[in-house]
């Protein structure tokens, strides 16, 4: 009897285990942009994350399209509170060294030329200053750092980037997915062909641009290139030891749902990308089928009345990016789309700044490129009235 009992113990335990591990709360993180520096802009910044977010968690959850491929489980829900990654208070010190060579210029320049070179600096600092990989790097892995814990806490999340944040969702991306096969990596760079063989007789789990520098294997140069250990018998040591870095560093699998980025002007400070002997472009074809076989969204959502953000692409199926790429996805679920036609109703010098005043649009316009973009992808009736209406 005491067997039965326990027997049954056991398979109500293992039925709430399974409860828990299927409940899914998704968190929203939202990453501010350029020009917010100080506490103003700090607090102005947070305060509007705190309107937004709402009207955000309400546009989803009563999208019954959105139930079905976001919000699949009973027990899944967007959590309340918007989690904030603020790294805008980072560049002050390298911000008041410009603002100190700026005050020199007072004296001799005339009042406009002074004033808009005041305003350059304001908007564009940071902006230039994050883009510096011994900047960007660290605000990664503190990223990575938050996305881990929300992971570990039986959150998965998703990453909003505001205006120059977008270029921390790209470079989340590009740095933290295991999306790197090392074998045939090592196949696709220039090493001897003892070393792909010692590869190819010690296979490892797949990892992330990121676990190569902190495994001392290579790191990414500013010229895009994938720098690696001179010393041949370094890099087979720390090779072995690689899977340790993939879990330290790398985003866990299933950690991250998708990337929302708006008031976007990632093209314009990311144009070399459209450079096909950019040696990065390889990594980012990688990403691109990591993203559409295991089921993550990319969206761009711009105001077309923001004079700073810009459309990150015209919108393709997947068939056409396997084309582009030279790459076929296995079972794609994922999708990237692009809509950077949404009305905000504001004058041009505001639209920048009214993603939070105009909220009710903008979380609307989210939601309807998440439904859209899966249909275009995986809707062949929808995708069929598109190409009709084009």
């Amino acid at each position: 009897m005491k067997k039965v009992l326990l027997g049954i113990s056991i398979l109500i335990l293992a039925l709430c285990l399974q409860n828990i591990s299927q409940a899914a709360d998704v968190s929203f993180i939202y990453i501010n942009g350029s020009n917010n520096n100080n506490e103003k802009m700090k607090n102005w910044f947070e305060k509007g994350v705190k309107k937004l977010h709402p009207a955000m968690i309400d546009q989803f959850e009563s999208n019954e399209q959105v139930q079905q491929l976001m919000l699949s489980h009973k027990s899944l829900n967007i959590i309340d509170e918007p989690k904030i990654f603020f790294w805008g208070d980072l560049s002050k010190a390298d911000l008041d060294f410009v603002n100190r060579q700026l005050d020199l210029s007072k004296d001799f320049s005339p009042t406009v030329a002074f004033q808009v070179r005041r305003l350059i600096t304001q908007y564009m600092h940071d902006a230039i200053w994050v883009q510096k990989t011994h900047h960007m790097l660290p605000i990664v892995k503190s990223l990575n750092d938050m996305v881990k814990e929300e992971y570990q806490n039986g959150r998965t999340t998703v990453l909003y980037g505001y205006s120059a944040g977008t270029f921390i969702t790209y470079e989340y991306l590009v740095n933290t997915l295991p999306y790197v096969n090392l074998e045939e990596l090592f196949n696709v760079l220039t090493v001897d062909e003892e070393f792909k063989n010692f590869v190819k007789q010690n296979p490892k789990n797949n990892t992330c641009i990121a676990a190569l520098a902190d495994a001392h294997i290579g790191v990414v140069s500013s010229g895009g290139k994938l720098v690696f250990n001179n010393s041949e018998e370094s890099l087979k040591k720390h090779y072995l030891e690689i899977d340790k870095s993939t879990e330290k560093v790398c985003s866990p699998k299933g950690a991250v749902r998708g990337v929302v980025n708006f008031a976007s002007p990632l093209v314009l400070f990311y144009s070399d990308l459209a450079d096909p002997d950019y040696e990065q472009t390889y990594y980012n074809k990688l990403m691109l089928k990591y993203i559409m076989e295991n089921g993550l969204f990319w969206l761009t959502v711009n105001f077309r009345e923001d004079p700073l953000a810009f459309p990150s692409s015209r919108n393709l199926t997947y068939e056409e990016m396997e084309k582009i790429i030279n790459l076929k996805f296995s079972d794609p679920k994922g999708f990237i789309y692009d809509d950077s036609g949404v009305w905000s109703w504001r004058p041009f010098f505001l639209a920048h700044t009214s993603y939070w005043s105009a909220r009710k649009k903008f979380s609307k316009a989210v939601v309807k490129s998440f439904v859209n973009g899966y249909r275009y992808q995986y809707d062949n009736l929808y995708r069929q009235k598109i190409e009709e209406k084009n």
